[in-house]
Parts: C-alpha cells; sequence; structure tokens
C-alpha cells in the first residue's frame, strides 16, 4: 500500500474528514481537504516532518505510515523476496497451506525479527481468545514498538533528543 492509501486507510479508521485531519496537521482550512486528497491520492507524497504530524494526529507510528509497496501481488511478492535475503524468511508448504517462517538460527536480524513476530503472535492470540479487543490489538500493531512489552527489542531515541543529551552532557563536563 502506498503511504496515501495509509493515510486514508487511518484516516477513516478514526472517523475523521480530510478537511479536519488537514487542518490538524497545520493547513489552512481554505485548502486542508485539497491538500489531503493530494497526498491520499498519490498526486504529492509527504515529507518526513509532515509524515511525523500526520502519524501523531493519526495515533499511529510514523512506520504504520510509510510500509513499503504491497498494494500489488507482484509488489508484495517482491518485499517477501527482500525479507527472504535480509532476515531468512523462508516459504514451507503444509497439510493446512502455505507458511512463511523465520528460523532465529540464521544470524542476527533473523533472531531479531523472530523475537518480534513472536511479540505479534501473542497479541495476535490475546486477541483471538478475548484477553484483548479489537481496538487494544490494533494500537499495539500501529505503534509498534511503543507498546511492545515482551521483546528486547528498545526504541532508540530521536536525533534531536540524542544531540541535547549530549550538548547537556558535554556543558556538564565543562562546569566539572
Amino acid at each position: 500500500m502506498a503511504i496515501g492509501e495509509r493515510i486514508r486507510f487511518f484516516r477513516n479508521l478514526r472517523g475523521l474528514t480530510q478537511k479536519y485531519l488537514g487542518q490538524m496537521v497545520g493547513f489552512p482550512e481554505k485548502t486542508a481537504d485539497i491538500r489531503m486528497a493530494q497526498y491520499e491520492s498519490g498526486s504529492r507524497s509527504p515529507k518526513a516532518e509532515l509524515t511525523e504530524n500526520l502519524a501523531g494526529v493519526l495515533g499511529v507510528s510514523p512506520l504504520a505510515l510509510s510500509v513499503p509497496d504491497i498494494d500489488s501481488y507482484l509488489g508484495l511478492m517482491h518485499t517477501l523476496f527482500t525479507l527472504e535475503d535480509r532476515y531468512g524468511l523462508t516459504v514451507e508448504t503444509g497439510e493446512t497451506g502455505v507458511s512463511l517462517r523465520v528460523d532465529p538460527r540464521k544470524g542476527k536480524d533473523a533472531a531479531e525479527l523472530s523475537e518480534m513476530l513472536t511479540a505479534w503472535a501473542e497479541q495476535a492470540e490475546k486477541y483471538r481468545n478475548g484477553k484483548i479487543n479489537r481496538e487494544d490489538y490494533d494500537k499495539w500493531r500501529y505503534n509498534y514498538p511503543k507498546y511492545d512489552e515482551t521483546s528486547g527489542y528498545v526504541k532508540v531515541p530521536s536525533q534531536q533528543l540524542s544531540d541535547a543529551l549530549v550538548e547537556a552532557f558535554k556543558n556538564r563536563l565543562k562546569a566539572d
């Protein structure tokens, strides 16, 4: 799915109009709906800062908006081939159909992906068993890894925060 389709998906999921979403990210009222329509149709692509703002208003991770090109079967297949190359994804056929697997023994990247997929499987199981509702399940998925408490994946601080911490540390060293 292209980024425009993802914006539309989450906007509709949240029950927002194009005009309201556009205004929430700072577009003038007069053109807010037109600008959002341009992004959703793909005639314009949002820059990183706008993607961050849209994600904030929509309550999702910016990564949930910027997914690979999976809007066609061929695009999806090539995305899966890339996952095979990068993360050791394997495809197998069995009695119940086709399965995708990650062997954590295939290296560091495969081990990390396996851990993340295991965390996802745990959330999906909770949802299927009624331990969490669809809203909580979607909140977990669309903000991943923010609400993930099971894997060892740690969110890296933003460059801005990192720079501020380094500067504060330098200032403290100068004072001592």
